[in-house]
This record gives structure tokens, sequence and C-alpha cells, in this order.
């Protein structure tokens, strides 16, 4: 006999199914409850609530586990690269030689831009933020992509998806180059991926940027360790505007506008912020440790702890790692990459950080990485769509393949005036 949960109201009990994942997670499936019991659950943020059931990635907050489609995020680190993982987090399997090269070379056929689409660069101001040009312009490429507004067609995803991967990059650059003022650099087919972008956005006319490896090994490690990460804001909210059967390309550009959020994909962003602050008043990061512990001081270590993970949190293992390499090559002399390694210290072995399982985050780490090697404050969140972009494609690709899908549509508890009349204006109060 299968689960159930039972659920009394008024009087009357009504049995609920158990869905049972296959890591062992429970879920009660409450899809009747309404037209049953004339109730609605209430969350506030979803913090209990399951808004799908998905073969894509798996997340135990307790234990520290993160896996693509089944696969170890340590695993893929080490022995994997973001348009393999891109692939496997798609099409849920690692690609051979031959459907790599294949992904690998419609990526790179759809990596420029319609030349028509430079006029709209133009009409962003110089100091236009890169997470609001990167929405419009996902949103503008999608107007020069043949066919993106039909209705979904699997026989034609590849290319859609190769095409949304690719352009994202190249729209990011540009938009870099742009604030900049500095003239556009084009990508190089004999590029990879990632360092085919660090050439669009430091290279100049003259003389190509010098690809040291690790520090493009640095940033493609980034890029996997942010693909995906289960059903996060921008995520969710990628999965919910595809349940309106929009395409590719408008759920991508929705779901940067809810990465861009501080609580959100400017995490990374926020370290650093917060690095500066500690510089400019002059500490060397203990006065702020000892503040933080003060619930009352308003400071908050960011980059710390996460709302998942209960444990370390696996992609800062890997990534720390990577960040003490690129700084010992690079021999960079920052005060405040001084600060975050004090920092660092602090709460790896200060007992109030390690009894609150307050760790540094891949938030901590990757800041620091980009900021290294030179990646501007405002284009880290931005690094952060690129990476994830693959994880969207996914889950976009998933809610455009049920047969059982529909569109999302949550309810709510009203907790407004009941029944009122309309006052004609002449007889209104002053308020």
């Amino acid at each position: 006999m299968d689960k159930v949960a039972k659920l009394e109201i008024d009087g009357k009990v009504h049995e609920l199914p158990i869905v049972v994942g296959s890591e062992g997670e429970r879920g009660i499936d409450i899809s009747a409850l309404r037209q049953a019991t004339g109730c609605i659950t209430l969350d506030d943020g979803y913090g209990n609530t399951g808004s799908c059931q998905s073969n894509i990635t798996f997340i135990d907050g307790e234990k520290g586990i993160l896996r693509y489609r089944g696969i170890p995020i340590e695993v893929l680190a080490e022995k994997s690269f973001f348009i393999e993982t891109a692939y496997l987090l798609i099409y849920g399997y690692l690609p051979t030689h031959k459907e790599l090269r294949r992904f690998s070379e419609l990526l790179t056929q759809n990596e420029m831009l319609h030349e028509d689409l430079k006029f709209h660069f133009e009409g962003f101001p110089a100091h236009a933020h890169p997470m609001a040009i990167l929405s419009s312009m996902i949103n503008a490429t999608s107007c020069f992509v043949p066919g993106v507004l039909d209705a979904y067609d699997p026989t034609v995803f590849e290319s859609q998806a190769a095409r949304l991967l690719a352009k994202v990059r190249t729209i990011a650059a540009f938009a870099y180059r742009k604030s900049r003022g500095l003239p556009i650099m084009y990508p190089k087919p004999v590029y990879k991926y990632t360092a085919n972008f660090l050439h669009m956005m430091f290279s100049e006319p003259y003389q190509d940027y010098d690809l040291n490896p690790e520090v493009v090994k640095a940033l493609d490690l980034i890029f996997v360790l942010h693909a995906d990460h289960e059903q996060n804001c921008s995520t969710a909210t990628v999965r919910m505007i595809a349940s309106s059967q929009a395409n590719i390309f408008a759920c991508a550009a929705g779901g940067v506008c809810a990465l861009w959020g501080p609580l959100h994909g400017g995490a990374n962003q926020a370290v650093i912020e917060m690095l500066e602050q500690i510089h400019r008043d002059g500490d060397d990061g203990s006065k702020f440790i000892a503040a933080a512990k003060d619930k009352k001081s308003g400071k908050r270590l960011m980059g710390f702890g996460h709302r998942v993970y209960k444990n370390y949190d696996p992609r800062a293992k890997i990534i720390k790692a990577q960040c003490d390499k690129v700084l010992g090559l690079l021999k960079i002399s920052d005060p405040l990459l001084d600060i975050a390694k004090r920092l660092e210290a602090a709460a790896l072995h200060d007992s109030y950080f390690v009894e609150r399982k307050l760790y540094p985050n891949v938030d901590f780490y990757s800041g620091i990485i980009m900021r290294a090697i030179g990646i501007p404050l405002e284009m880290f969140t931005v690094m952060f769509a690129i990476g994830r972009m693959p994880g969207w494609i996914a889950n976009y690709k998933e809610v455009m393949d049920a047969t059982n899908g529909r569109i999302s549509r949550p309810r709510q508890i009203y907790t407004g005036p009941t029944e009122q009349p309309y006052v004609s204006i002449d007889k209104r109060g002053k308020k």
C-alpha cells in the first residue's frame, strides 16, 4: 500500500499521497487539497514547498552534497569543464566525443551577434548596469533568431539552446567594453568557451589578452560550480515563465532579472563591498569580526553560511583550492585580499562561527578570484548569470518536455478589506 499522510480538517480526515524521490526525499502531494477541502497551504517564501519534480540537480544541505544528474560536483570540478557540464545538465548524460564536438561547433557558429544589435548597445547610457543590459539584450537577440518566438519544437531546441549559451557571453563582454568606452572585441573561433570570453573582455585591437591557463581554469570552474543549484529564486522564475510556454530567450531574460537581486546573485559582489568598507575603516578585519558576533552591531559577514547548506558548502571547498592557486600565481598585492584571508581564518577557527556553521561559501571565494583576475565589481553577477545559463536551459527543457505540464499559478490568503461601497470623489474625506 502506498504511504499517505492524514490531515484532519473540520473533523474529517483526508489522505494525501506521499511522494518519495530517488534520494529518499519525501513530499506530501497536496495538488488535490483545495478541491477536496476548500483549503490551501500557506508557505511564505516557499521554504517548505516543492514546486516540481525534477531530474536535474540534487542537494542535501545537511550533508553538504551537490550532484548534477547524479554526478558529485567534486568529480565534475576535477574532471569536467563548463561546456561538457552544460551538456550533462541540459541533456541528462555526459556527451560522447562526437556529441561534444557537435555542441561545441554549434556554440562557435552562434557566438557572433547580429551587427544591428550594436545599435541597441548604443541606446544604453555608459553607467547602465550590465545586468540591465544583459536581460534586455537577451530579449532583443531573440528578435534576430528565426523561429525562436514559435511554439517549442524539440527538433530545433539544440540550436536554440546553443544560440543562447553562446551569445550570452558575447552580450556580457560587449556590455562591459561599452561601459568602459573600449572598442568591441569579436569572438575568435580558435578559443574555447571561457577563454573566448576573457579574450572579448580584455583583449585590445593591437594585442590579445594573455590567456593564463590557471586563470582560464579558475573562471571555468566558477561557471561549473554555478551551473545549477536546484530550485533557487532565478531557476524557479525560469520554470514559472516557461510554464506559460514563453520562448527560451524570454525565460532566460527573466532568470537574469531574478538573479540581479542582492539576496541572490549579488552575494559575491556584497563580499567585495564588505571588504572595501573594512579597508576604508582602517580595519584589518579583526574589529569587523568582533562586531559580527554582536547582534546589536548590525554587522554581518557576507559570503559566510548558506540558506541550503547547514554544513560546509561543497563548492566552497573546491573553489578555495583554486583561489589559493590563482592568488599565488598572480602574486597580487591587494589589501582587500589580505583582509579576506584574515576573515577566512577567523571563520574556520573561531568557535563562534564554527558552532554556528558559518563557513565561507562559494560566493566568498568566487568574488576574491574575480577581483584578482580583473573582473570589475559590476560584472560579478553577470558571471553568475553566464554560469547559471545551462541550469536555466535544462529546467526550461524539463518544463517544455513534460506531458502533464500546466501554467504555474500560486494561490494566496487574502488579508485586505472586505466588500465596501464605492464613494464618489466629492464625498471622500481628506486623509
